[in-house]
């Protein structure tokens, strides 16, 4: 009971918040990969927007598939149907594709000169503040989180971390306007992480909320790739033979099915640290494993990378989120 006589809201218990820590990670490190693979796309294909309705495409077809086919996905579809008629989901809660779309094709555009470790520091620094600025809205499922010392450090750290990692590479003010791009996504993968938990709750399926993302994104890039295709002309790059350039998409479907579901026991600020988490030690791993002319890991960059971890750590170990 609270000094007033109501009842406190309930917390989250430390091991589901330590699980879904865990998997937004996992998920981070998948979201490297993913832009690896799209920067390489949109390099192939000579053209960033061409990439990303060939990854978020392929992701819907795959989930066109899969939520039909399975009990929970067909039941989802109908709760949210009814959500939407009864009004306990409003339909701009809908639009989290839309900013998934923006990161797909910011990746497609940007990775390839950039390089992933630049792209993520990018996207780190609007999403780290985003995230305290949506928990404090209360936009998510979990309601409103109250912006405590520790979340505040983590997002401090973790900006700190990620200039750390890339700081050598910063210099070029080519590289820094370009770099507006990323972290305009960064300032839009918050909200959407918020508005797709509240359709995971509302349909009681994370893939029906995977599926209405990629639905939204799927179609807003197409509408850009006709309006592009109609003033610049068609791309000039032929499609990859490589099978690997096309798993960007069912990346995609992991990461926002595991954000989707797990947002309510995190929060949007420490979900999105986490994942952070993940994409700098992914990163850093892809630019050292396979390194192109846009990466130069060094020991700054692997500094980077335990500072990012030690961030996460510091916000995951304050108050437990209410719901």
């Amino acid at each position: 009971m609270s000094a007033t006589g109501t009842l406190a809201p309930p917390t989250v218990p430390a091991s589901r918040r330590i699980a879904a820590v865990g998997l937004a990670s996992a998920s981070g490190v998948a979201v490297a990969v993913q832009s690896r693979i799209n920067g390489e796309l949109g390099v192939r294909l000579a053209d960033g927007i061409a990439a990303a309705v060939v990854s978020f495409g392929l992701g819907l077809l795959v989930l066109l598939v899969l939520v039909p086919a399975t009990p929970a996905g067909r039941r989802g579809l109908r709760d949210l149907r009814t959500a939407l008629r009864d009004g306990s989901l409003r339909p701009w809660q809908c639009l989290g594709g839309l900013c998934g779309a923006f990161l797909v094709a910011t990746q497609g555009l940007t990775v390839g000169t950039l390089g992933v470790a630049v792209f993520t520091v990018a996207v780190v620094a609007g999403q780290s503040a985003s995230g305290v600025a949506v928990d404090q809205a209360g936009v998510g499922p979990a309601g409103r989180q109250p912006v405590t010392a520790s979340r505040l450090a983590g997002a401090a750290l973790t900006v700190l971390a990620v200039l750390l990692a890339v700081g050598d590479q910063l210099g070029d003010p080519g590289i820094l306007v370009l770099a507006l791009l990323p972290l305009l996504a960064g300032v839009g993968i918050a909200w959407q992480q918020a508005v797709n938990g509240r359709v995971r709750v509302a349909a009681g399926s994370a893939l029906a909320a995977t599926l209405v993302n990629f639905a939204v994104g799927t179609a807003a890039l197409l509408v850009t790739f006709a309006v592009e295709a109609a003033v610049r002309g068609w791309p000039t790059g032929a499609l990859p033979g490589e099978s690997w350039l096309y798993l960007g998409g069912p990346i995609g479907i992991v990461f926002i099915a595991i954000a989707a579901a797990i947002v309510r026991f995190t929060g949007v600020l420490l979900l999105g640290l986490a994942t952070i988490a993940g994409q700098i030690v992914g990163a850093v791993l892809l630019d050292l494993a396979r390194p192109t002319a846009a990466s130069h890991p060094g020991p700054a960059t692997l500094a980077g990378a335990a500072l990012t971890l030690v961030a996460v750590l510091v916000a995951a170990l304050g108050p437990a989120p209410r719901r």
